[in-house]
């Protein structure tokens, strides 16, 4: 309402209008319209409204008797309809306390339903993309066909792709299943290519291998280079074990072999494939030194074969030795081209294989003679002319026939004779201090037998047994000894020997170097020595002009100083050019010394006359018998490491018949070995 009508409704309605008529705008008219009246016509409005009012009131009688079955109709509708109203109510509230769940509901419905609409979206996407998704789930699978044929370059294809795939789509399941499948196909392939590193490959095969390992990106490269050392090493070990141990010469030739040739060819194919000269160009890791992986290597399979070199030899190759050494120094020169010359320490190895091998056979020596001293009787002894003994002087390396009549030395010297022909094939100059010290412990062992027969036996010796004892201990200190000597002197030249050690050769010979102590091992001998009497006397010759004569003399031969010192003495005789004193030969049966007379322009004769024999000894000049001397030294070492391989021959020993042993077996060996 407006302000002017409130305040006439106002004066109308002192106790004001009543709620429902304020909203009501026919009321607001209503009072406009008496606003705008006269006073004439307000007088007559209350008479106007109470006749339109009871004319009203007729007009509803009028209406209600006219039609009250309508109206009873009506209230009879209006009764239903404010009973339907009120189910109708009842049912809302039900409805509105049940809106909430079937909010829910409806939500759960719109969410499913749009899961439905993207699965069906997704499925109706996955139809169109059928053939790629097969190919993709089909990865797996295909990786491992490829890997088990050998289709190599094709898996690394589908192990590349399926990792693009695992960049782009980690949060797909599906993806991640693949992933690990064709992982575990990898870790095949990886396993196959590994196995054919340990298996006989050539350098082009290794070359595929150790790219497609690369192409993997598993290892670094410092791993990659253990692997594949690892990895060939293992096979060479298969090979190595695969070679019989029965023959230890056979073994450890075919070992030599095999080290040689296959790991040189691993050799060759690890610096084929790794270039060192690239590490510095690349981003390496400055911790780690690829080169000493490669040495390291290196230097394992050289002591391991250097051990298994030392078992072999210390299970014994017999005679073989020189061609095991051989075969070893040939297999350290093939290294050497690539800077792993090993051969000086295979030295040791073989000193001492060749030392353990003398130390056996002069031991067996040592153990037979003591068998043959045991059975052998002095009555059996029976002594030969001089006759018998000339062909002895044709060979220097024969032994002196006159140990024939001793079977207990003759036995004794084939051993050691034995023992030469093996050392000979192998024969370090450090070994010799060792030799002469086991051949002293031998002999020494040998004397004591024969001191120790006579102190037992001697009470009941005969005449003729005491003269053959006598004999046995002659031939012993005089052919015995000196050849063993002489032998030691071919196995060990002076000349090899002054090379090494710097020592002049005349220096050596003066100092006895390389000869056994005769004066020590004779010396428990030496009351046993039979004693000869001897008287020597000089003829000396000065451009053929007699000074000084002995009319004792009973024969008179002439040879060269060096054939007769070759015979007396294992050492010759060589005259010093340093000082240009005079040299002594000493007669070993009687002690005595003939000094040669100086001389610089002239040779001079000197004839020694004894009981047994007159010899005349023809000393040149210094230059000359250095000559002579070496010449003789070169053809002994010749006939000993000559390159026809003789033999030094063994004893010819007569089979008595008086022998109280009847068994063949401890009989000497009567054959020479010869090659």
């Amino acid at each position: 309402m407006d302000v002017e009508v409130e305040e006439v409704a106002k004066l109308l309605f002192p106790d004001g209008i009543p709620e429902t008529w304020k909203d009501n705008n026919e009321v607001s008219n209503y009072i406009i319209q008496l606003a705008s009246c006269g006073v004439e016509k307000l007088g007559k409005e209350g008479a106007h409204l109470r006749e339109e009012r009871a004319a009203i009131l007729d007009q509803t009688k009028d209406l209600a008797y006219t039609n009250y079955k309508t109206f009873i109709h009506t209230a009879d509708c209006s009764k239903t309809i404010h009973n339907d109203f009120t189910s109708v109510e009842s049912h809302l509230e039900g409805l509105s306390s049940r809106l909430p769940s079937l909010r829910t509901r409806v939500d759960t419905f719109l969410a499913t339903s749009r899961s439905l609409t993207q699965s069906r979206h997704l499925t109706s996407l996955t139809l169109t993309k059928h053939t790629q998704l097969l190919e993709i789930l089909e990865l797996p699978q295909l990786m491992d066909t490829c890997v088990r044929n050998g289709y190599y370059e094709e898996a690394l294809e589908i192990l590349a792709y399926v990792r693009r795939l695992e960049k782009k789509h980690t949060d797909i399941p599906i993806i991640v299943g693949i992933v690990t499948e064709v992982q575990a196909g990898t870790r095949l392939m990886l396993s196959q290519l590994l196995a054919q590193l340990r298996s006989p490959l050539a350098l082009p095969q290794c070359l595929k291998v150790i790219g497609l390992l690369r192409r993997l990106d598993v290892f670094s490269e410092p791993e990659l280079r253990l692997k594949f050392l690892q990895a060939r090493d293992s096979w060479f070990n298969g090979i190595l074990k695969g070679i019989p141990k029965d023959d230890a010469y056979q073994h450890i030739i075919k070992v030599v072999e095999a080290s040689r040739v296959h790991l040189f060819d691993v050799v060759t194919q690890y610096r084929a494939i790794f270039t060192d000269d690239d590490t510095r160009f690349t981003l390496a890791d400055p911790d780690v030194n690829e080169q000493a992986i490669f040495h390291g290597w290196v230097l394992l399979k050289v002591n391991q074969f250097l051990e298994l070199v030392e078992k072999d030899l210390e299970r014994g190759v017999g005679t073989n030795l020189e061609a095991v050494l051989a075969q070893c120094m040939f297999f350290g020169q093939s290294f050497s081209r690539i800077g792993a010359d090993f051969r000086n320490l295979l030295i040791p190895l073989f000193q001492k294989a060749a030392l353990l091998q003398c130390e056996k056979n002069i031991r067996t020596a040592n153990i037979k003679f003591d068998e043959t001293l045991s059975s052998f009787s002095l009555m059996e002894a029976q002594q030969f002319s001089k006759s018998t003994y000339i062909a002895e002087t044709q060979d220097k390396t024969r032994p002196p026939l006159t140990l024939m009549e001793f079977p207990p030395l003759a036995h004794y010297l084939n051993g050691l004779v034995a023992t030469f022909n093996t050392l000979r094939q192998c024969c370090p100059v450090a070994t010799l201090s060792s030799v002469i010290s086991l051949i002293h412990k031998s002999l020494t062992k040998v004397v004591g037998a024969m001191v120790e027969l006579h102190r037992l036996e001697s009470s009941g010796f005969t005449t003729r047994e005491e003269v053959a004892f006598q004999r046995m201990c002659s031939v012993l200190a005089n052919d015995l000894l000196p050849h063993i000597n002489k032998c030691l002197r071919l196995l060990y030249p002076l000349p090899q020997i002054s090379h090494i050690t710097g020592i002049p050769v005349p220096q050596l010979q003066r100092d006895n170097f390389g000869q056994l102590d005769l004066a020590e091992l004779l010396a428990p001998l030496e009351h046993l020595l039979p004693k000869k009497e001897e008287t020597f006397s000089a003829e000396i010759y000065l451009h053929d002009q007699l000074i000084q004569s002995d009319p004792k003399s009973e024969l008179s031969t002439t040879v060269e100083a060096s054939t007769l010192i070759s015979e007396t003495n294992p050492q010759p005789l060589v005259t010093s050019v340093e000082d240009n004193q005079p040299e002594q030969v000493i007669n070993i049966e009687t002690q005595e010394t003939v000094i040669d007379s100086e001389s610089s322009d002239s040779n001079l004769e000197v004839t020694l006359t004894g009981s047994d024999e007159n010899t005349n000894i023809i000393v040149e000049q210094e230059d000359t018998i250095e000559q002579k001397e070496s010449a003789t030294e070169q053809e002994e070492v010749q006939e000993l490491h000559g390159t026809t391989g003789d033999h030094v021959p063994e004893i010819l020993v007569p089979v008595s018949e008086t022998g109280r042993d009847d068994d063949a077996s401890s009989q000497p060996n009567i054959c020479l070995d010869q090659q």
